[in-house]
């Protein structure tokens, strides 16, 4: 077992030099804003397993990490780190460490009796514990300034507190703390890491990938210049690639819904929601985002129990016959479709009188597009999500569809919705959800009040007849 500090260094020639750098980075709290896959979840377990080990070590470490798989998946590199290294630490499995709140971690712990506690994304599970914390992708948890509320006391007795994410959005707490170590005097004292692909493919990152990737991986072919374009392209957007993978967190002030809202609808990591492994018990609703040549066809189905509407089905279809749709349409509504709303603008019209005709106008509602339907569909739906009334899957087209709906307000004092256009849609997905909405909410005579909507208009009527004064003056 080693006793000094110093033994730490010469592995460390593994490392690329910003992963270096963070595991010899003694500061009692630093802070690394990161691009996405770069290895720094691994460099922080060896960094652990380094520290846990020493013999004059008096401090356990206890890991947040965002879900149970991610949360086992770092001890198992702290496994691998320990049996690297010969420390003989001894794997204690999934432990339950608070019964009345059911927290569990999973413990590997070393022969001078120290552990490392590797927990999900609780902030509760950090209550009352001393010791070294990491708090992985911080800014994916449910509620960041809690878990920093709770998390930091427990290094007042010494230990360090390691928090490590990518960017979630301007107004998410990891870029609060940013914005007050760069621009307000850094009064917590906080050491801060900044790694952007760049700045990884700068140190050797692609090497080192390519190093494990197979002989016959296309990226094999690849330099550092193709490389950050491949990354690039595959990205929702712009606006993803920037946060996920460039530290520049995405604008809340200009998107409808923002992060903060967006992430406490989401399904939880791993949790079955699609059919056909969800049974379904309760009424389903349709929406349908009608898509042919540029624009994708989207199908939206929701299962509404009690008054929270869950996804059930979402379908993506890019230049598919109208015949087929059509098909699809059918199988769907096999499974006893309360209601459907199907946008009739322009293609769609052909499509949603073919569906009444099928299925019968009660049951089936053609919508045409125009500002003001818009705001109709769009204002309840984001008041679905203030009110915690929808659950949606974790996917990145998704967020990047209802990431990309802004709201403007054009000369005349009239509200419109405009959405990013990309190869993967026009928000397509943001709008069939809408519409999915809709189809629930006309089934019981306004199933969610629109009070954004009748905020943001009476703003608008206000500033309007003080417009209309000062003109009166001149």
């Amino acid at each position: 077992m080693s006793k000094g500090r110093a033994k730490i260094i010469p592995e460390t020639t593994r490392f690329l030099p910003y992963q270096k750098k963070w595991i010899l980075d003694d500061t009692q709290v630093k802070l690394m804003q990161k691009s996405r896959q770069i290895g720094m979840s691994w460099s922080t377990a060896y960094r652990l397993v380094r520290e846990k080990s020493l013999e004059d070590s008096t401090l356990d470490t206890w890991v947040s990490s965002r879900d149970e798989i991610q949360a086992r998946l770092f001890l198992d590199d702290c496994k691998s780190f320990a049996k690297i290294l010969q420390m003989g630490a001894k794997d204690l499995g999934e432990r339950v460490i608070d019964e009345e709140k059911k927290i569990s971690a999973f413990t590997l712990r070393f022969a001078n009796g120290k552990a490392i506690n590797s927990m999900s994304s609780n902030p509760d599970a950090q209550a009352g514990k001393r010791g070294t914390r990491v708090l992985d992708e911080f800014a994916l948890h449910p509620d960041p300034r809690k878990l920093y509320s709770i998390a930091s006391p427990g290094i007042t007795w010494g230990g360090q507190m390691e928090i490590i994410s990518t960017h979630r959005g301007s107004g998410n707490y990891f870029n609060t703390l940013i914005k007050e170590i760069l621009e307000g005097g850094n009064p917590k004292n906080i050491s801060l890491h900044t790694v952007t692909l760049q700045n990884a493919l700068d140190d050797g990152f692609l090497r080192k990938l390519q190093d494990k990737l197979p002989a016959k991986d296309p990226r094999q072919d690849m330099d550092e210049a193709d490389y950050f374009n491949y990354v690039r392209n595959s990205c929702a957007d712009e606006e993803t690639f920037l946060q996920e993978y460039m530290c520049i967190p995405s604008n809340d002030a200009s998107a409808f819904i923002d992060y903060n809202i967006l992430d406490q609808c989401h399904y939880g990591w791993g949790e079955d929601w699609e059919l056909p492994k969800h049974s379904l018990t309760g009424s389903l609703y349709l929406g349908i985002d009608i898509g042919r040549k540029k624009d994708l066809t989207v199908m939206w189905l929701m299962e509404k129990l009690g008054d929270v509407l869950y996804t059930r089905r979402v379908i993506t279809l890019k230049k598919m016959p109208f015949s087929a749709q059509e098909d699809i349409l059918h199988e769907l509504m096999e499974l006893g479709i309360s209601r459907v709303c199907i946008d009739e603008t322009g293609l769609g019209m052909q499509f949603a009188e073919r569906a009444q005709d099928n299925y019968g106008k009660y049951v089936v509602e053609g919508i045409t597009f125009t500002p003001n339907t818009k705001s109709e569909l769009a204002y309840p739906l984001r008041g679905a999500f203030e009110d915690k009334k929808i659950r949606i899957p974790r996917d990145k087209d998704i967020e990047a569809d209802i990431r990309g709906i802004r709201k403007e307000v054009t000369s005349a004092g009239n509200i419109r919705f405009s959405g990013e256009r990309s190869d993967r849609g026009h928000c397509d997905r943001f709008w069939a959800m809408a519409l999915a909405l809709h189809a629930a909410k006309d089934s019981d005579g306004g199933y969610f009040t629109p009070k954004a909507f009748r905020r943001d208009t009476e703003k608008i009527h206000r500033r309007s007849i003080t417009m209309h004064k000062r003109l009166g003056s001149l």
